[in-house]
């Protein structure tokens, strides 16, 4: 079958696409603005790739269209598909029917920190030897990539409660029909679909319907939205995590950090122990859902806990990406409050202070860039979300198409001297320089590219006198 992708530069979209090509069908696509680093793994896969949405490419004469989300009416190309009556299908249904049908799916949902525990899930049942396949929205460092098929009965799936296509607004995850669902959490998130959090709480209990009934559900115990869909009707077992009776990240021992080794319960037994060099919470919390939904088909607790050990975390979460004269400059993907509030506190808990007892400085640069940031519903919540944070640098563009409608730096107003904003990144990394000395550390937040301040940032801080008279220029 040869499928053409319409908007096959998104993290979805491009797994679906390497997933099509590893199952021997022939693939091309398009987007506007191909770019890399998707692009370029595309096209190493001999994926053709096509910029813009021209008509002309309907010459390709493939047997099905595949559309993204990100495809309205309106698009030039779209409308000559449905002119003409051609076949065209949605990314989450193609990949439910052709790639998934006949799979034990573990899929997890959540607002937080779904590819963090599906990188996790999924390198528990590698490590196990069960060489699962998978389609992550991001890119496991154990792999190096974020979509992989294999000949296992095992797939691994990020299941994104973003809407499926214009012409279905169902959630993408109810598509994947999977055997042992996790839910990680439920917070209000994507504004610009969903009106209030109930409407949420819907589209995650329709796929609650969908788990058979000797399926599982592992949902977080501490969620007051997930336990009011589980009310609405559960069908398949309940496992819960993050409470008594159910399973738990506690201290190993006295005397040693939670953060670097942690034991597992489950009802109160203990049933692994972790030892690695992720931080925060959150993590642990990620952490004990996989080991929960390994356990489902078959892996031991203190098994996936000791694989734990060897989980290199997922690029673009507090990736590290370099450093110059004692600047450390981070990456991460957090966007929403809760999100960078947690990045935040787990960069935080990682540094401490230094030899002389002073708290090392955190310097976060953050870009609002999400669709819900941009319609200003969560504008509020900025502020204490970056309480842990020293210095706090905004970038919100005030043209373009991707300007915010409201204002970053009266958003950030109640921070006082603490926090600035800026519609110019050039302006941006020069004031992130100026501040910046040894020992700081530059947390850069964005879901996007942010203009490849990452590099711009180690680059100034480069050609710095300072740095240049230590030799690091």
């Amino acid at each position: 079958m040869h499928i053409h992708i319409l908007g096959i530069c998104g993290t979805f979209m491009g797994g679906l696409a390497v997933l099509a090509r590893n199952a021997g069908h022939t693939v091309t696509g398009c987007d506007a603005g191909v770019y890399p680093p998707m692009s370029t793994q595309l096209e190493a896969q001999g994926i053709k790739l096509i910029e813009g949405w021209g008509v002309e490419q309907l010459d390709l004469k493939p047997d099905l269209f595949v559309v993204g989300n990100v495809v309205t009416r309106g698009n030039p190309l779209m409308e000559e598909i449905l002119n003409r009556g051609l076949p065209y299908t949605s990314g989450p249904q193609w990949l439910g029917e052709h790639v998934l049908n006949g799979k034990w799916v573990l899929a997890v949902a959540g607002t937080h920190g779904k590819t963090t525990t599906s990188s996790m899930l999924t390198w528990l049942l590698e490590d196990a030897g069960m060489n699962p396949g998978f389609l992550i929205g991001g890119v496991p460092l154990n792999f190096g990539v974020s979509a992989r098929l294999t000949d296992s009965s095992f797939f691994v799936i990020e299941a994104d409660e973003y809407d499926t296509a214009f012409f279905d607004k169902r959630s993408k995850f109810v598509h994947y029909r999977p055997r042992t669902a996790v839910l990680n959490n439920l917070e209000f998130d994507h504004a610009d679909i969903f009106a209030d959090l109930a409407a949420i709480e819907t589209q995650f209990h329709h796929l609650v319907r969908t788990v058979p009934g000797i399926g599982r559900v592992v949902s977080n115990g501490r969620e007051a939205a997930l336990d009011r869909v589980l009310t609405r009707g559960c069908w398949s077992e309940v496992e819960r995590f993050g409470v008594d009776g159910g399973w738990q990240a506690l201290p190993a021992e006295d005397g040693v950090a939670i953060d670097e080794r942690f034991a597992v319960y489950h009802n109160g037994e203990r049933v692994g122990v972790v030892d690695w060099q992720v931080q925060g919470e959150h993590n642990r919390m990620n952490a004990i859902a996989a080991i929960a939904a390994a356990r489902h088909i078959g892996v031991p607790p203190a098994q996936a806990a000791k694989s734990l050990s060897t989980f290199r975390n997922v690029k673009r979460r507090m990736e590290v990406r370099g450093s110059v004269d004692g600047v450390t400059v981070y990456d991460d993907f957090a966007h929403h409050p809760t999100a960078i509030q947690t990045t935040v506190a787990g960069l935080r808990t990682r540094i401490g202070r230094d030899e002389n007892g002073k708290r090392a400085r955190i310097l976060a640069v953050l870009e609002p860039r999400s669709n819900t940031m941009k319609l200003g519903v969560m504008k509020a919540q900025l502020p204490a979300s970056l309480v842990d944070a020293d210095l706090v640098f905004g970038y919100g563009a005030s043209a373009g198409k991707d300007a915010l409608g409201w204002n970053l730096a009266e958003a950030l107003a109640p921070m006082g001297d603490k926090a600035q904003a800026f519609n110019d990144i050039d302006t941006l990394v020069k004031s992130v320089v100026a501040a910046a000395r040894p020992g700081d550390q530059v947390l850069v937040m964005s879901n996007g590219g942010f203009g490849g301040v990452h590099q711009k940032l180690l680059d100034a801080l480069s050609a710095r006198p300072t740095a240049q008279a230590r030799g690091v220029a």
